[in-house]
């Protein structure tokens, strides 16, 4: 079970250069189920998410390069590319900005994953993680890779 909450992050008061980051690049077999297949620095993975928002199942699978250049064959979306800083908070959490380029070039997210649901109620984001876009739809990868940032 995946339980995380988005944000909307305009901008940050730190140099976001000094954490840990990978690049991503990721597209997608099937949009209805989510089928998405990822290069996450040096490694790759296929994952098969679930229904949801901010709660639901995903299955991810490490896959060789070579499985990875077969699948890349099969997708149904441009290539969206980002690059995800991992920058530690409160309480041994983790927040992962991503700065996305290419079509979605100024695009920055902030994502935080949970052990539970309590936990992720309880959380009191940094003022700085923006907006929480958690249950707006328009902010999900599947939906930027098909019609862009969102006008707010």
């Amino acid at each position: 079970m995946e339980i995380e909450k988005k944000y909307l992050t305009k901008a940050l008061p730190f140099d976001i250069e000094q954490y840990p980051k990978k690049e991503i690049s990721q597209s997608y077999i099937s949009l209805s189920p989510t089928i998405r297949i990822r290069r996450l620095g040096d490694k790759y993975f296929l994952t098969v998410k679930g229904r949801g928002s901010v709660c639901r199942q995903e299955f991810e699978l490490e896959i060789s390069k070579y499985e990875y250049d077969g699948l890349l064959k099969k997708r149904c979306t441009e290539e969206l590319l980002k690059t995800r800083h991992f920058i530690p908070i409160e309480k041994g959490l983790t927040a992962e900005v991503d700065i996305y380029h290419g079509s979605l070039n100024g695009l920055i997210t902030t994502e935080v994953e949970f052990k539970s649901v309590e936990e992720m109620e309880s959380f009191v984001p940094p003022q700085w993680f923006g907006k929480d876009i958690s249950l707006d739809n328009r902010y999900k990868n599947t939906w930027l890779i098909e019609n862009g940032i969102p006008q707010e």
